[in-house]
């Protein structure tokens, strides 16, 4: 059992952890957020047992200090082989990191609809079906998408789920690092704070984004729930059943 906490890291400061984070206060884990608006100062990875990397408006191929040092600290985590879980540019950057490429997508996925007004959702490869991170799961479940880039993998890296307009939607990089494209720790409060900060979402109907959350949430939160707590177990914490 991990006594260490776990590290969440924001890259901007409206897309926090969302669903995650009573996760962790229900299973009484202890946590620590690095919030990257604030400072770039990356603590030292032994002080942790397992890290969340959340998404942003970033490109990992960006060449700012604040990309350089991320990839970097990403780097460290895998090489220390500690649990890793990456969403949106979480994933993006475990990629980078690890020898892939990050590319533009041919369309943005922006929201919950596809290009035709169907919901965005993800299938499991043969090998997402049969990894931990899933158990308890369907083969494919409808997401939340916010991001125009996507990723190419390189020979060691796995792909466990995929989707009709961006291939490359969950990666396993060594044992315990996964990367998600999706949001899948939206919450209605985070879905406001996106709709009224992020440009892409604006430009979108608002009441049209919450009434659709509001008719697959059921869904999604217990997708979401089952994710996190998968992962928590697989990092090593306590395992817990309320979920």
């Amino acid at each position: 059992m991990n006594n260490k906490p776990l590290l969440i890291i924001k890259n901007i400061i409206h897309e926090g952890p969302g669903l995650l984070e009573p996760i962790l206060l229900e299973r009484g884990i202890k946590y620590e957020i690095l919030d990257l608006d604030q400072k770039t100062n990356f603590p030292n990875i032994n002080h942790f047992s397992a890290f969340v990397v959340l998404g942003g408006p970033d490109s990992a191929n960006d060449k700012n200090e604040k990309i350089l040092k991320e990839l970097q600290f990403v780097r460290e985590i895998i090489n220390a082989q500690k649990p890793y879980l990456g969403i949106c540019l979480g994933l993006q950057l475990l990629v980078k990191a690890c020898g892939g490429n990050v590319i533009k997508n041919p369309i943005k996925e922006i929201g919950f609809l596809d290009p035709e007004n169907n919901p965005f959702s993800i299938n499991l490869t043969k090998s997402g079906k049969e990894d931990p991170l899933f158990v308890g799961l369907d083969n494919s479940f409808s997401v939340f998408h916010l991001h125009g880039e996507t990723v190419e993998l390189t020979n060691e890296m796995e792909l466990l789920g995929y989707g009709k307009f961006c291939k490359n939607q969950i990666v396993k990089v060594e044992n315990n690092a996964y990367g998600i494209q999706c949001h899948f720790e939206l919450t209605e409060k985070m879905l406001n704070l996106l709709i009224n900060q992020d440009a892409e979402l604006k430009l979108l109907n608002k009441d049209k984004l919450i009434n659709t959350f509001n008719q697959i949430r059921k869904e999604y939160v217990l997708v979401g729930r089952k994710l996190f707590n998968n992962f928590l177990d697989i990092a090593g914490f306590s395992i817990t059943t309320s979920y």
